[in-house]
């Protein structure tokens, strides 16, 4: 049968394969290094597709972005629930706290697509891209997010809200730079570490992550002032 002949594939499918193709050109490339006709060419698809399904490139980028973001949310308040319930009527520990946040993403068989190390990536590349990078994890990652900010003041009562805001930005950093996979720990390590072992990176989080906010808690406050906060306070007093 010739090509002119062949059944087009059903409309699903071609949005799941233009989908598909976009995650894995954007992760690698960016936004800025990536055409809708490579989107096209990559999903085997009709140059006009891409547009005639998602609109134009922006719009495309992000439909690729909340696509496995509501997956990922949905995994993670549903670990967090879990936590909560397991640990009452204390509250739950903050490793069961972190454990929630990390392990349906980083642990499991879904690893084994592709896609998603793709997608991970690119919620990398998105975590570090000033301005719209920002709105877009505002806008489908926070809301859940705060929960889990909302589980570590039970869990730590005494800790005040600058720490906790700080601790949550170095915990991001960390998983963000681990989504990456970018290779880089297998050189510093010699391979006794690899950047796509995302399980056993998540491990070593859990553990250094919770820690970190334990010790956050615990140092004084002037510990953990910098000069230009000593600075701007002062300036505050005296005005």
């Amino acid at each position: 049968m010739s090509a002119r002949n062949k059944t087009p594939p059903p409309k699903a499918d071609r949005r799941t394969a233009i989908l598909d193709a976009a995650e894995a050109e954007f992760s690698a490339h960016g936004f800025d290094g990536v055409t809708l006709r490579t989107i096209a060419k990559r999903a085997g698809v009709d140059l006009a597709l891409p547009n005639y399904y998602f609109g134009p490139k922006k719009q495309l980028f992000d439909a690729v972005f909340i696509r496995r973001a509501q997956i990922v949310n949905l995994w993670r308040e549903e670990a967090l629930k879990a936590a909560i319930e397991a640990a009452k009527p204390n509250p739950p520990t903050v490793e069961a706290i972190i454990r929630a946040y990390l392990e349906p993403m980083l642990t499991g068989p879904h690893l084994e697509d592709q896609g998603w190390k793709n997608y991970y990536a690119l919620v990398a590349y998105v975590n570090n891209s000033p301005g719209w990078g920002g709105r877009l994890m505002a806008e489908h990652f926070d809301p859940l997010i705060r929960q889990f900010l909302d589980a570590l003041r039970l869990s730590l009562p005494g800790m005040n809200e600058k720490d906790l805001y700080w601790g949550y930005q170095c915990f991001s950093g960390a998983l963000t730079l681990t989504l990456a996979q970018t290779g880089r720990i297998d050189h510093l390590s010699g391979g006794v570490c690899l950047s796509d072992d995302l399980a056993d990176a998540c491990e070593h989080m859990v553990h250094f992550i919770a820690g970190g906010f334990d010790a956050a808690c615990r140092a004084a406050p002037a510990a953990l002032t910098t000069p230009l906060t000593k600075q701007r306070r002062l300036k505050g007093a005296s005005g």
